[in-house]
């Protein structure tokens, strides 16, 4: 397999907001998350169970108590749109694909007309010790398409869910619309569970499926 789901990108104006928004909507508190020097952003943290296990719910924001970072900031956060549509409510806008051989993935990309940027090296400290990654960023930050293909990740040692308890919200499935063919081909989607390529010309670029404590719910997401 190239790919596999790693985690679904919340973009929030707050971390204090997008926990309300996730306790509200979801029926659960996200866990602790961290900070990210590289980018000027922190996190909190949410395990999908179920069939997905090994996945989980990032909601991100820019941190207040950062340096601004000496670049864009990944997953389109600087976009003013985005920014503006944030500050009433918590946004899906993107997923992130795992890959225990980035380089040769991110190649595939290109060759099929899709830059996702170079991947860098980024880590941060847990309580569990020091996580390491290497994940692409495009120059402008922005997803590609709109957030349907993925930015690619390849861990260093541990994944993060290892530390993370069950909350009792379980990932269905990711739907993706406005997914160009070359990429489905590159990333070879067709056979990664849990992911679903639309034929609808009018779905969303991203939308994701959940059942929590309340209820079933529908999150989507694309370009502003």
């Amino acid at each position: 397999m190239s790919v596999e789901l790693d985690h679904l990108v919340i973009v929030a104006d707050s971390l204090e907001q997008g926990a309300a928004w996730c306790a509200s909507s979801l029926g659960v508190e996200p866990g602790p998350g961290g900070r990210h020097a590289l980018m000027g952003t922190h996190n909190r943290l949410l395990r999908l169970g179920g069939a997905y296990a090994a996945s989980y719910l990032e909601i991100i924001a820019v941190d207040p108590a950062a340096a601004p970072p000496r670049r864009t900031r990944w997953f389109g956060i600087d976009d003013a749109a985005l920014r503006a549509a944030v500050k009433a409510a918590p946004r899906l806008v993107h997923w992130v694909a795992r890959t225990s051989s980035l380089d040769d993935v991110r190649q595939r990309l290109v060759a099929a007309g899709f830059n996702p940027g170079p991947a860098v090296a980024a880590e941060r400290d847990t309580p569990h010790g020091l996580l390491r990654w290497r994940i692409t960023v495009p120059d402008d930050g922005r997803p590609l398409a709109c957030g349907a293909v993925p930015t690619l990740i390849e861990w260093t040692g541990r994944h993060p869910t290892e530390a993370m308890p069950e909350r009792g919200v379980e990932l269905l499935r990711v739907e993706l619309g406005a997914m160009p063919p070359q990429a489905v081909d590159a990333l070879a989607l067709a056979a990664v569970p849990g992911v679903v390529v639309s034929d609808d010309p009018a779905a969303p670029p991203i939308r994701a499926r959940l059942r929590c404590p309340r209820g079933e719910l529908l999150l989507e997401g694309g370009c502003l």
